[in-house]
């Protein structure tokens, strides 16, 4: 008897599976009743889903085009996503089936296609590029996920162009105003103030640089691997008239030759460093500033220490931040005390990254047209997948937002910051 492709999905999947996959042979299977359906259109697609089955051999068969869900917005698929368990479980078929399933699928389906062009190739294949979190390898993680074009990011990002986690002051408040606040919470945070030099790590387009040079009157360098970043913050720096206290390098932050900073802002850069740099990472940064100098730290974090928070082969590794790492915020407080910072404040924003992450997935939905013809199919879809997820992540606690603020004391023990927090929080 010849197994049909919707018997095997119904043996991988279950009978109560949370999706019915409809197949290119004309067979079904999975969840009979299931509110989702996946139609399989050819044989790459099968061998996608048999070399790796579940969430990364569904999402190479999504973005390669061969696998289809019938009225998905592919910009903002977040009504598909909370539809599906957090984890897709796998029932792999006993050693005594795999005879009569080779028979009936053919020995080629278990050869994977190649991988998308759109996809990370996994860590080891990478080592080429360096050792894991090395400069070079660095570079190239950067490079894969930022300079997908910049016009791509102003469709999805919109005018603040700020790709991290925004602080919404009011529940109608729109993005805009988030992403606004969010600076002005982070200089406040700072304490800073006319005359003051800010350092800017992992500084992206620009917007807490030009933040903080036009409402609180500092002198600012920023600094990002991204080469495209870099150009554009430069760009927007000058037409604002700003570059003679602004300015946006393209540089590793660990060649920054300046010191003595009043203050350094880290966002978003915590979680390309490798939990094991930390040490290194805090260390560098508090050598960089003066005594009484702040530091404030904002990255995705877990919801505990004791879990890998990227998955190395998992969709977000391979498609969305290679070589990222994450962790709990209980290891960068303690990191950050080990390199001598005394921790002043931690916040959660964990409920504002849903929100920023659901007003990008919008943005990508009410642009789409543009945006595929910006980036591509493959990585416009990959976007909507990333963007709908993230958002489904913050929200089941799956994932956090921390803003951790240290500061830099004198030998003595001394420093400057108030007896109270000041900065209205």
């Amino acid at each position: 008897m010849t197994t049909t492709i919707g018997e095997l999905a119904t043996r991988l999947f279950g009978a109560d599976a949370p999706f019915r996959l409809e197949a290119y042979d004309g067979s079904s299977g999975g969840g009979a009743d299931a509110p989702v359906v996946f139609r399989l259109l050819n044989e790459r697609g099968l061998r996608y889903l048999v070399t790796a089955p579940g969430e990364l051999g569904l999402a190479r068969a999504y973005v390669q085009g061969d696998l289809e869900v019938p009225g998905l917005d592919m910009g903002d698929p977040t009504a598909l996503l909370d539809a599906l368990p957090q984890q897709i479980q796998v029932q792999r078929p006993a050693l005594s089936e795999l005879p009569n399933l080779l028979r009936d699928l053919g020995i080629r389906s278990l050869v994977p296609p190649p991988l998308p062009t759109v996809e990370a190739v996994p860590g080891w294949r990478r080592a080429l590029e360096g050792l894991r979190h090395s400069r070079r390898r660095d570079a190239q993680a950067i490079h894969h996920h930022y300079d997908v074009s910049n016009s791509f990011y102003e469709l999805v990002l919109g005018p603040s162009m700020a790709y991290t986690c925004a602080c919404y002051p009011r529940e109608d408040a729109s993005l805009e105003e988030a992403q606004a606040h969010k600076f002005d919470l982070v200089c406040k945070k700072l304490g800073l103030r006319p005359g003051m030099r800010l350092l800017d790590v992992g500084a992206g387009w620009g917007g807490m640089v030009r933040h903080a040079v036009q409402h609180y009157g500092v002198t600012a360098l920023g600094v990002t691997l991204s080469r495209e970043q870099a150009t554009y913050a430069q760009q927007w720096i000058k037409n604002d008239r700003l570059d003679d206290r602004a300015e946006v390098r393209h540089l590793d932050y660990r060649d920054v030759a300046e010191g003595d900073f009043d203050a350094i802002s880290s966002i978003g850069l915590t979680e390309h460093i490798g939990v094991k740099n930390y040490p290194d990472y805090f260390a560098f940064l508090h050598a960089k500033l003066r005594p009484g100098g702040r530091l404030l730290n904002h990255s995705i974090t877990r919801p505990d220490t004791q879990h890998d928070g990227v998955p190395r082969g998992g969709f977000i590794n391979r498609y969305v931040f290679p070589d990222g790492e994450l962790t709990g915020v209980g290891t960068i407080v303690s990191r950050m005390q080990d390199q001598g910072f005394e921790v002043r404040h931690v916040e959660d924003l964990r409920e504002h990254y849903v929100r920023t992450c659901r007003a990008w997935a919008r943005n990508l939905s009410a642009s789409w047209d543009d945006a595929v013809e910006e980036a591509g199919l493959a990585t416009a879809k990959v976007w909507g997948l990333y963007l709908a997820g993230s958002s489904l992540g913050f929200r089941r606690n799956v994932v956090q937002l921390h803003q951790v603020l240290g500061e830099k004391l004198a030998p003595d023990g001394s420093g400057d910051y108030p007896l109270r927090p000041d900065f209205g929080v």
